[in-house]
């Protein structure tokens, strides 16, 4: 009877052990940390990853934590594939993953496997739940990303564009395109191209710049003799440093509007750009906001140096893991911590931020028929002027939820 007694207390010992009783989910993480996009993800990947270290550290999905593994997939589709198989073997529920190639490319793994997805890709493709536009390439049901869409960012910019033409009195605007043939740069273009053209700006054809740094000279000519007053900057970190000293040199004086990975004072300070107009969907670093101390928190708890500044893109991640945070709390609450019922906790609210990230994460909204989380674009210009980095915002547009924009 003794021994019954003592197997049974270290059975329970043991059941209640940390190593045994804790409980936890596992989440996949994609990053690019020596591919062509690192200019920028080593700072976005950091901010989801320091942000699930800190979530873990205050308490986990209430109780449970999150089981992360970070890969460097180096911006290799077929790589992302192969670990997005090998996490799901291991029992994955979410992925926060990186770029609009490998994002887009499993768009149908993550529909079929029932995972949802937080990517850094604000492709307007993945917009779609349910395929109710014509032109939506595939529903993207399990698809989610934080802030406006590389398309709606884009027509931001063109609207402004075609207000500062009138204000400036340039009769026939022209707009161009620029970016690599890949699927980053393009995803915007077509919806872009075609709203230009409703506000009035002649759409010129697209030039195509490399991805990866260069000389860019010939492009720069192109837009120059093209007699373009407005180039969109599809690509981003070294590319884009390239892109505008080369069009510098060769004196093609036209305002650039980049992408929201293609604006950041890293960028504006080593091209040493001169009103360089970019979107962002967060406040920078050193913002006055409410919900900047837990980002600050966040932070420093990862170990950054109180010297250290991050670019913009750190925000994002950590807005990014929060939402995602806030979906499984919601799920655990309402039948567990499914791939599925994480899905449906990213619609419960709307006009939606994070509890602690007021004023750093814009209000958001999910539904299961519209993916777009917000189309409110803030819109800044930057300079680098005296040997410093000058960034002011100049607009703010909200952008319509026009049913034929869904998915484009």
């Amino acid at each position: 009877m003794k021994q019954r007694i003592l197997a049974a207390t270290l059975a329970l010992a043991a059941a209640s052990s940390p190593a045994m009783a804790e409980d936890s989910v596992f989440v996949g993480h994609l990053v690019d940390y020596t591919g062509p996009t690192s200019f920028v993800s080593k700072f976005y990947g950091p901010g989801v990853r320091d942000a699930v270290d800190y979530i873990n550290s205050t308490g986990g999905i209430d109780g449970t934590k999150i089981e992360m593994e970070t890969i460097d997939y180096a911006y290799k589709v077929p790589q992302a594939i192969a670990n997005y198989k090998k996490w799901k073997s291991k029992g994955m529920i979410a992925l926060q993953g990186w770029g609009t190639g490998d994002t887009e490319a499993l768009i149908s793994f993550v529909a079929k496997d029932q995972v949802p997805v937080w990517s850094a890709s604000y492709s307007g493709h993945l917009t779609d739940p349910t395929g109710k536009n014509p032109k939506t390439k595939k529903p993207a049901p399990y698809n989610f990303f934080y802030g406006p869409s590389y398309t709606d960012a884009c027509r931001a910019l063109v609207q402004w564009a075609a207000g500062d033409a009138k204000e400036k009195g340039i009769a026939n605007p022209k707009f161009v395109h620029t970016g690599d043939n890949h699927p980053y740069p393009n995803a915007p273009k077509e919806g872009c191209a075609e709203y230009a053209t409703e506000l009035g700006l002649e759409v010129l054809p697209p030039v195509v710049v490399p991805l990866g740094p260069g000389d860019f000279k010939a492009q720069c000519l192109t837009i120059k003799e093209s007699g373009a007053n407005y180039a969109y900057v599809g690509n981003l970190g070294g590319s884009v440093i390239s892109l505008l000293k080369s069009c510098n040199t060769v004196g093609a004086d036209v305002t650039y509007m980049g992408n929201v990975w293609a604006g950041d004072y890293l960028t504006i300070e080593a091209a040493e750009a001169k009103n360089y107009v970019f979107p962002t969907a967060t406040p920078f670093w050193d913002a006055a906001a409410d919900g900047m101390a837990l980002v600050y928190k966040i932070a420093h708890d990862s170990g950054f140096s109180k010297d250290a500044k991050p670019t913009h893109h750190y925000i994002r991640g950590v807005c990014s893991a929060y939402y995602m945070k806030e979906a499984m709390e919601w799920a655990k609450a309402n039948g567990g911590l499914t791939g599925e019922n994480i899905k449906k906790g990213m619609y419960v609210n709307q006009n939606w931020t994070p509890k602690g990230l007021e004023g750093v994460c814009l209000p958001s909204s999910w539904s299961p028929e519209d993916h777009r989380g917000s189309t409110v674009v803030s819109i800044n210009k930057g300079s680098f002027e005296d040997g410093a980095v000058n960034i002011e915002r100049i607009a703010e547009m909200t952008l319509p939820r026009r049913d034929d924009w869904v998915g484009y």
